[in-house]
């Protein structure tokens, strides 16, 4: 049997692992380094591509994160359901760092490889649609781009008759008695969450009485840094697309600019937010 080599009297590391690698097996690294596939000679293609595949881990990581809350909001757990929410900030600054790669694109680096992409868009990204799910923005039309992948489009089509996370926040608001109009809490869950007055100054009560709702205020706090954080998302989306393409049609066929402008201006969770002049 082979020892660990000694260096200096200190412990190295094993290097005779029996004929496997132990890490590669677990993390499945060498998976993922062999998923780069280029389609032009340019150089910068490859950022493009590893900084894209890095967003969607960062948005598999998330729709779990965002899971974990909602089934410990629905169990009543909320302490687990904070601990959730708070990993999700750590990884949504590590995800909005992933543009820093693209942010400075000139629009003829963007070009040298750009008609690679072809008809392919972010938009197209179904573990961005199931993450924007679980924030409430969803309509069944967003589902069309993924018919041609049945079993992404079956799991996106169960995903978007679930409760949102939001969606379980107010059932949870509700049976600690705080006033939920039936309508909220019974609405079609196809459809993008709306503002509610009611809603709006359960909040604001929640806000305006901090020794009696503690937990909830925490609870609030939390949703509202995810909220933000979505927002500069978008925000560094929008820039960065600004900067590479200027004004163009988007790769695919979206009006580009545009529309990541129109998107930038939502907030999620909105009663969080128009709640706070009301306190």
């Amino acid at each position: 049997m082979s020892s660990a080599p000694q260096q200096s009297g200190v412990l190295a590391p094993r290097l005779d692992l029996g004929g496997t690698t132990p890490y590669d097996d677990y993390i499945r690294a060498s998976v993922l380094s062999g998923l780069q596939q280029t389609r032009t000679e340019d150089p910068g293609e490859m950022a493009f591509i590893v900084t894209s595949q890095v967003m969607e881990l960062w948005f598999t990581l998330l729709v779990h994160e965002w899971q974990t809350a909602s089934a410990a909001l629905a169990d009543d757990d909320l302490p687990t359901a904070l601990a959730a929410l708070h990993r999700s900030l750590d990884e949504l600054a590590a995800l909005n760092a992933s543009w820093q790669p693209l942010a400075q694109l000139t629009p003829t680096q963007f070009n040298a490889y750009r008609p690679a992409l072809g008809d392919g868009s972010g938009f197209q990204s179904a573990m961005y649609r199931r993450l924007e799910f679980l924030l409430g923005e969803r309509s069944a039309s967003m589902l069309v781009p993924h018919t041609g992948t049945p079993q992404m489009h079956t799991e996106l089509q169960q995903a978007l008759h679930e409760p949102s996370l939001y969606d379980e926040v107010l059932h949870l608001l509700h049976r600690r008695g705080h006033q939920i109009p039936q309508t909220v809490l019974n609405r079609d869950l196809a459809h993008r969450y709306e503002s509610n007055p009611t809603v709006e100054q359960t909040w604001a009560d929640i806000y305006a009485t901090p020794d009696h709702n503690p937990d909830l205020i925490h609870l609030g706090e939390a949703l509202t840094n995810v909220a933000e954080a979505m927002w500069r998302w978008r925000g560094d989306h929008l820039m960065a697309t600004r900067r590479a393409m200027g004004a163009k049609v988007g790769t695919g066929g979206s009006a580009g600019v545009a529309w990541l402008a129109k998107r930038a201006e939502t907030l999620v969770f909105p009663e969080l937010w128009t709640a706070r002049s009301r306190v």
